[in-house]
């Protein structure tokens, strides 16, 4: 790994914490921010916003109590990673001062600056910021469904999918066939079927390793995909007549038949699996569409604030947003939820926003003693209308790097994972 990007990585976990969010602190600010959805850019956002000024009323709205990171939730599936290690709680940041309220918001009132939950609390706000995440085209794939779903997962909410695409796995008979469908874009998480296709093979490479992986994607290309395909080669034989996996692309999943354990794609093509994965197209959370925040699928905003552009003192974040060239990562999320955090407590005290930047980083585990990564930069471009990657600005694990390299890589997911949750949830 050569120097620069290794500069890259060390600045872009310093920007996980106070180092990457100075000089905000502002005098007392009389105002009230109510924070919808507590994942990864909604818990961001409360703490960054409370760290920044602590005068200000932070309300952080939740409906669970226990909260799954999808990064790192692939690891579950091979059994490196217990489940109760992708948990996270609220407790560090009611210990911050955040109120946080479990209950389901039921609706916003831009006029009268107030949100009303499932209870009939209603919660007044001088800044509303909005965390949807993301929801499933059902419609894509032919009998699938969400309570189809409960039998056949597709785990990219992470949590008692996970649990029980694990458990499928573990039952597979030998010899037998696991189908992944990956989605087209865009979607959460860009490398993490590829991650998630790694894992299993690391499982079934010690466990079952007379089985397949058949990989029925939507699309023609992938992030990181020669880093992964490499890594399956060596790891996994790829590429032989021996290959535990069999990629086959731009053919993407169209119709389910739960019954027989069987799928179509679009070509006409019909597969039989013994453990299935689909993972549907996606559109931004059910509560962007409830709250009217939506044009199209996704939710557009002001890249320089993320403040709706439907209603002025909301704003929405995460993977639901339109953020141009930025990924919908955990680590994007998590981005632009301080570039939100400096951007209201700014309004709030009467001054004008900066020009934001951006950082993403994503690590994968391929296997054992081999992980990869893709790190990049982005700016605001000149216009304010898009997002926009800087130039040569970080890059991809190299392809000759060494086996030192890539087990250090591992080492660095880990260590990312842990200071990443603390950096979120306190």
């Amino acid at each position: 790994m050569n120097m620069k990007r290794r500069d890259f990585l060390k600045a872009a976990g310093v920007g996980l914490g106070v180092a990457g969010f100075p000089g905000l602190v502002l005098g007392t600010v009389a105002a009230r921010v109510v924070v919808v959805g507590g994942g990864t850019g909604g818990a961001s956002v409360a703490r960054y916003i409370k760290r920044a000024n602590a005068t200000i009323d932070v309300t952080l709205i939740e409906p669970n109590a226990i909260y799954h990171t999808c990064y790192m939730s692939n690891e579950v599936l091979s059994g490196d990673r217990d489940i109760s290690h992708i948990q996270a709680g609220y407790e560090g940041l009611e210990a911050q001062g955040i109120n946080v309220v479990h209950d389901f918001v039921v609706s916003i009132d831009p006029e009268a600056k107030s949100v009303t939950t499932a209870s009939g609390e209603q919660l007044p706000y001088d800044r509303c910021v909005v965390s949807p995440g993301i929801d499933f085209k059902w419609e894509t794939i032919e009998g699938y469904d969400e309570g189809v779903a409960e039998r056949i997962p597709h785990a990219w909410k992470a949590g008692n999918q996970t649990s029980a695409l694990r458990s499928q796995l573990e039952a597979m008979d030998d010899g037998g066939t696991v189908i992944i469908a990956p989605p087209d874009n865009p979607f959460r998480c860009p490398p993490g079927p590829y991650e998630r296709i790694s894992q299993i093979a690391h499982y079934l490479k010690t466990h079952n390793p007379t089985s397949k992986i058949l990989v029925l994607d939507a699309k023609t290309s992938f992030a990181k995909k020669a880093a992964f395909e490499l890594g399956w080669e060596r790891l996994y034989g790829y590429g032989s007549d021996n290959s535990m996996i069999d990629w086959l692309p731009g053919d993407p999943v169209t119709a389910l038949d739960e019954t027989s354990g069987t799928v179509t794609t679009r070509n006409g093509f019909s597969y039989q699996g013994d453990v299935i994965n689909l993972i549907p197209n996606q559109k931004a959370g059910r509560l962007a569409f409830d709250l009217d925040l939506t044009e199209g699928e996704w939710c557009p905003v002001d890249l320089r604030t993320f403040e709706s552009t439907r209603y002025p003192g909301i704003h929405v974040i995460g993977d639901a947003c339109i953020g141009s060239a930025l990924p919908k990562s955990g680590f994007a999320a998590n981005a632009e939820a301080k570039v939100c955090a400096r951007a209201v407590v700014a309004l709030l005290g009467g001054q004008s926003p900066e020009t934001p930047a951006f950082t993403n980083t994503c690590y994968s585990v391929v296997g054992t003693d081999y992980a990869i990564s893709v790190v990049a930069m982005y700016r605001l471009s000149a216009d304010g209308k898009a997002i926009e990657k800087v130039p040569n600005s970080g890059g991809v694990t190299p392809l000759e790097a060494s086996a030192t390299d890539l087990q250090r890589e591992v080492g660095h997911a880990h260590s990312w994972y842990n200071n990443f949750v603390d950096d979120v949830f306190g």
